[in-house]
């Protein structure tokens, strides 16, 4: 299949390394450009050369620049292009997105996904999709390519709305497991052993096994950067604002990830935001 690739970062550059090795024929633009694709000149013109764009960029604004900034990706589409964005965005936003491809008579899906660097090389992703079922039967073979746990959510927004959700389980749980090793040291006991202690019992969880261990041994290189998490909360916290929605515990991390970025740590992986508890209040 021949597949533009709009963003080559952390995330997309595995992952679209993982397409090209199962056999798609990519025109690549916006990152890294060592693969063995197509470097294109402009978003448009990985548009023009493909029968599928997918996009993995940092926020909303970037996504609507590659679709409809000049020379984006809309400019290059032809009819019965599938446009599939694979960013961390605003569900609101992508409606008005996916409204816009599809007057253009291509399809549309958002599909941002979840496991982080190590799931993107890996090709374990998680992968939550918005949009309508056939476009999602036809985009299937790619997920599969790129991930194992893959669901269609709903329609247009459902993916990122999942997503959302995903970002606020992830980010609360961090903070808890920070809180809790803090707690253990402060009080005398080794937040090594009772992180193993824990990971025995109720408490147990991926975060306390692979975010926990970051936590002890004080190795926070990115994964996943506090930065962009910060964002993703920000998505949260607008979201439950248009809802009418009180998100406390949310709201109170993406304060927060604030205190991280203001100290420098923005881009460590979310898990030094035991840093951030450690120093405390100015």
């Amino acid at each position: 299949m021949r597949i533009g690739f709009v963003g080559l970062g952390v995330m997309g550059r595995p992952m679209a390394a993982n397409l090209l090795a199962a056999g798609h024929e990519l025109s690549l633009y916006r990152g890294r450009t060592d693969l063995e694709g197509h470097v294109c000149r402009s978003a448009k013109e990985a548009a023009e050369r493909s029968e599928v764009v997918i996009l993995m960029v940092p926020d909303t604004p970037d996504v609507e620049s590659a679709l409809f900034g000049p020379d984006g990706v809309a400019a290059g589409l032809r009819e019965g292009s599938l446009v599939i964005d694979m960013s961390s965005i605003s569900p609101t936003a992508t409606v008005g997105f996916a409204a816009r491809i599809e007057e253009l008579g291509c399809a549309y899906l958002d599909a941002p996904v979840s496991g982080g660097e190590v799931g993107a090389r890996d090709a374990t992703l998680t992968i939550m999709v918005g949009g309508r079922p056939e476009v999602f039967e036809r985009a299937r073979p790619i997920f599969a390519t790129l991930g194992k746990n893959i669901t269609l959510i709903g329609g247009a927004g459902a993916g990122q709305t999942a997503k959302v959700a995903n970002q606020i389980v992830v980010a609360l749980t961090i903070e808890a497991v920070a809180e809790v090793l803090l707690f253990a040291k402060a009080a005398g006991a080794d937040p090594a052993v009772v992180r193993e202690a824990l990971m025995g019992g109720f408490a147990s969880s991926r975060i306390l096994e692979l975010h926990g261990e970051r936590m002890v041994t004080q190795t926070f290189d990115p994964g996943f950067r506090i930065r962009l998490h910060r964002k993703d909360l920000g998505l949260a916290v607008q979201a439950a604002a248009e809802l009418d929605l009180a998100l406390p515990n949310t709201a109170a991390t993406q304060q927060l990830m604030n205190a991280a970025i203001a100290d420098g740590d923005g881009d460590l992986d979310h898990s030094a935001l035991y840093r951030t508890l450690r120093r405390g209040p100015a």
